[in-house]
C-alpha cells in the first residue's frame, strides 16, 4: 500500500496566508520608506506642512502647560498677598468677583486707613526696584511689551522676565495697586512661549507663533475664557489684522492652559450673572447709545494714561530727575491719598461699612461683579447708577496713576471693569427711563467688551469673551453692534502703541511683503548701448583718453581689445593721472585699467546691483553670448528702473503685471 500522505492545505487557507505575507512585506516596505523620508526631511531641514504643524502643536501644548501653571501661581500669589497685606494688616475688605478667592479681615483686626494709604506706595517701590535693576521689561502693564517683542525682537524674551513679572505684578496688585492680571499674564505667557522656543531651537517664525500661543494660554488660565483668549491672542498684535498662522497653536495652547488652571483650582466662572439675557430687538438702539458713551470714556482713558506716562517720564523734584524705581511708589502714594479718604467719607455718609472695598484698589473685578449682579450696599434707582458712574471715573483715574507711573499692573482688567461699570450705570438708567424689564447686567457685560475691544482693537475676541463670561450667546447681537461701533469710533485710539496697523507694517513680516522688483527686470532693458558710450582701445595713449572724456558725463569706461573687455577705467584714475603730465605720454588705457567683471544681457538687475556694490563700481560692461562688449550698465540707470517699477506697483507687494 502506498503510505498515507498529509492532506494538502485547502486553497482558501493558502491564499489567506499568502495575502498576509504579501501585506506584511508591503507594510514593512511602506514603513521603512516613510521612516527614510522623515529622516531625510529632518536631515535636509525642509519644512513640510504636516511636520511644521505637528511640531508647533506639540510645542504649543508645552507652552500652554507652562503658561497655565505660571498663571495659576500668579493668581494665587496675588490673592494671598491681598489677604496678608490688605485684609490681615490694614483691615481692608477687598471687593471680589464670584470666581475669586477673597478673605476679609480676621475678627479683631480694625481698619487702619494710614497703613492702607501707604501700602500701594510700598508695593510700588518694591516692584519698581525689582523692575529697574533686574528687568526693565516688567515695568508697566506687559501687553505693550510683548507686542513690541513680537514685531521688533523676533519674539525673544529674556528667561528671567516671566518669573520676575509674576513677582512684581503680584506685589503691585497684592498691595493695592490699581490694575489687572491679564496684561501681566500676556507678558508672562508670551515669555514662556519664547523660552520654550529657545530651548527647542525653533526658527524665529515659530518662536513668534509660540509667543502668541503663550499669550492665549495665559489669558485663558486667569480669565477662564479659552476661545476668547485664543482669538484675543491672534487679534491683539495688530490694529486691523490677525496673526492667522498662529490661530490653531493659540487655540491648542489655550485649551491646555485653561485645563491646567481648572485642574489645579476647579472650574468656576470669574463672574456670576443671570441665567439668561433674553434678546430684545427694541433695545438695540440703547446698546448703540451706550457704545458711543463708552467710546468717549475709553478715548479719555487712553489720553489720560498717555498724559500721566509723559508727566512721569519728565517729573523732577527740585530740579533732579526722579529715579525710575521711585515713580511707581509716587503713583501708589497718590492712589492711597485718593482712595482712603473716600472710603472713610462714604462709611460716614452711607451704609457702606468702614473698610469695605469698592473695587478701586487691586484688580477690581468685584466692581464689575456688582455692575452685573448688584450688591447689598449698592443703592437702587438713580443713586445706584450714579455710584457706578463715580466708581468708573475713580477706577479710571486710579489705573492711570498706577500703570501710567510704571506700576507693574495691567490695563486689560481695568478696561473691562470700567466698561462694565459704565454699562451697568447705563443699564440702570435705561431701566428707569425706557423699560423696567431691562437687566442692567446685560449692559454691564456688553460694556466690558465694548470698552476694551475698542481701545485694544480686538472686536471679535471681545465679542467671544462676553459670550463666554455670560455663559450663553444671548448677548451676541448687542455685542456685535456695540463692538462694531467702538471699532469705528476708536480707530485712532490704541491702548497699545506698539500695535502696527497690519502685517504689512510689521518688521516681523517684512520678508513676506517685500517683493524684489529688481529681479523682474533684465540688464538688456536698462543698459546704455555700445553706440552711446565711450570705449577705450587697450593701446590708446592716456593723453587721448583725457581728451575724449573731457566732454562726456560717463564715469566708467570699458577697455577693449577687438571688442573683448580687458579692463575698466574710472574717472578717478584719470584725474590722478592728470596730476603727472610726464607720464601721460607713456601710459596706455591697458596700463590705467583695473580688472572688470562683465554682466550678461539676461542678468537681472538684482544680480547686477549686487556686483556693483561688491566691486565698488558705478558701472559695469555688458557682453553678449560671444563675449563681445554690447553696452554699459550704470548704477543711475538701475535706480531709475527701480523707481519706475515701484511706481507701477503701489505697496511693493507683488510683481508688476
Amino acid at each position: 500500500m502506498t503510505p498515507t500522505q498529509p492532506d494538502p492545505e485547502p486553497g482558501d487557507l493558502r491564499t489567506f496566508r499568502g495575502a498576509v505575507r504579501a501585506g506584511s512585506t508591503v507594510a514593512r516596505a511602506t514603513f521603512e520608506s516613510a521612516t527614510d523620508l522623515y529622516r531625510g526631511v529632518l536631515a535636509s531641514g525642509k519644512e513640510l506642512e504636516f511636520q511644521v504643524v505637528g511640531r508647533l502643536l506639540l510645542h504649543a501644548a508645552l507652552v500652554g502647560l507652562g503658561a497655565g501653571i505660571l498663571g495659576a501661581v500668579f493668581v494665587r500669589l496675588v490673592e494671598w498677598l491681598q489677604e496678608v497685606l490688605l485684609a490681615h494688616s490694614a483691615g481692608y475688605s477687598p471687593l471680589c468677583a464670584a470666581g475669586e478667592v477673597c478673605h476679609g479681615p480676621p475678627e479683631g483686626v480694625a481698619f487702619n486707613p494710614w497703613l492702607l494709604a501707604l501700602l500701594p506706595a510700598l508695593g510700588g517701590l518694591v516692584a519698581g526696584i525689582i523692575g529697574a535693576f533686574l528687568s526693565k521689561e516688567t515695568i508697566g502693564g506687559g501687553g505693550n511689551v510683548i507686542i513690541d517683542v513680537f514685531h521688533n525682537k523676533n519674539g525673544e524674551v529674556r528667561r528671567r522676565v516671566p518669573f520676575l513679572k509674576v513677582l512684581t505684578s503680584s506685589i503691585a496688585l497684592g498691595s493695592g495697586g490699581s490694575g489687572g492680571r491679564e496684561g501681566p499674564t500676556m507678558l508672562i505667557g508670551g515669555g514662556v512661549g519664547s523660552i520654550v522656543g529657545r530651548y527647542l531651537h525653533v526658527t524665529p517664525r515659530e518662536r513668534r507663533i509660540l509667543v502668541v500661543a503663550g499669550v492665549a494660554a495665559g489669558i485663558a488660565a486667569v480669565f477662564r475664557t479659552p476661545l476668547g483668549a485664543a482669538l484675543l491672542a491672534v487679534e491683539v498684535f495688530y490694529r486691523d489684522d490677525f496673526e492667522a498662522e498662529a490661530l490653531i497653536p493659540a487655540v491648542f495652547a489655550s485649551v491646555v492652559g485653561y485645563s491646567s488652571f481648572i485642574f489645579l483650582f476647579g472650574e468656576e466662572r470669574l463672574f456670576d450673572h443671570a441665567a439668561r439675557y433674553p434678546f430684545a430687538a427694541l433695545h438695540l438702539p440703547l446698546y448703540a447709545l451706550m457704545a458711543l458713551m463708552t467710546c468717549v470714556f475709553a478715548g479719555g482713558f487712553v489720553k489720560l494714561l498717555r498724559s500721566v506716562e509723559h508727566a512721569t517720564a519728565t517729573v523732577r523734584i527740585r530740579g533732579v530727575a526722579v529715579p525710575q524705581y521711585l515713580k511707581p511708589a509716587l503713583g501708589g502714594l497718590l492712589l492711597g491719598v485718593l482712595v482712603v479718604p473716600l472710603l472713610v467719607v462714604l462709611s460716614k455718609e452711607t451704609e457702606i461699612p468702614l473698610g469695605q472695598g469698592l473695587g478701586i484698589l487691586g484688580g477690581s473685578y468685584g466692581a464689575a461683579q456688582i455692575a452685573v449682579t448688584g450688591a447689598d450696599f449698592l443703592p437702587l434707582g438713580w443713586a445706584g447708577a450714579l455710584v457706578l458712574t463715580l466708581l468708573a471715573l475713580l477706577k479710571l483715574l486710579a489705573t492711570t496713576l498706577t500703570v501710567g507711573t510704571g506700576g507693574s499692573a495691567g490695563d486689560f482688567g481695568p478696561s473691562l471693569v470700567i466698561g462694565g461699570l459704565l454699562g451697568g450705570a447705563f443699564g440702570r438708567a435705561a431701566q428707569l427711563l425706557v423699560d423696567p424689564a431691562i437687566d442692567p447686567g446685560a449692559f454691564a457685560l456688553v460694556g466690558m467688551g465694548t470698552f476694551y475691544g475698542g481701545i485694544a482693537h480686538v472686536p471679535l475676541a471681545s465679542l467671544v469673551l462676553v459670550c463666554e463670561l455670560s455663559g450663553s450667546y444671548d448677548l451676541l447681537v448687542p455685542m456685535m453692534l456695540s463692538g462694531g461701533i467702538a471699532f469705528v469710533a476708536l480707530r485712532r485710539v490704541s491702548v497699545y502703541p506698539a500695535q502696527p496697523t497690519s502685517r504689512r507694517e510689521s518688521a516681523a513680516h517684512r520678508e513676506d511683503f517685500v517683493w524684489d522688483v529688481l529681479r523682474t527686470a533684465r540688464v538688456s532693458e536698462v543698459m546704455t548701448p555700445l553706440s552711446d558710450i565711450v570705449v577705450f582701445d587697450a593701446n590708446l595713449p592716456a593723453t587721448d583718453m583725457v581728451r575724449q572724456v573731457a566732454a562726456v558725463e560717463q564715469s566708467v569706461f570699458p577697455v577693449v581689445s577687438d571688442l573683448r573687455v580687458v579692463g575698466l577705467v574710472t574717472t578717478s584714475v584719470l584725474r590722478t593721472a592728470i596730476w603727472s603730465p610726464q607720464t601721460l605720454d607713456v601710459l596706455s588705457a591697458r596700463d590705467l585699467s583695473s580688472p572688470a567683471t562683465a554682466l550678461a544681457l539676461d542678468d537681472d538687475l538684482h544680480t547686477a546691483l549686487e556686483r556693483l556694490l561688491d566691486l565698488g563700481q558705478r558701472g559695469l560692461p555688458v557682453v553678449d553670448g560671444t563675449g563681445n562688449l554690447v553696452g554699459l550698465l550704470d548704477e543711475a540707470r538701475v535706480g531709475q528702473r527701480y523707481h519706475l517699477l515701484t511706481q507701477r506697483q503701489p505697496g511693493n507687494t507683488q510683481p508688476p503685471e
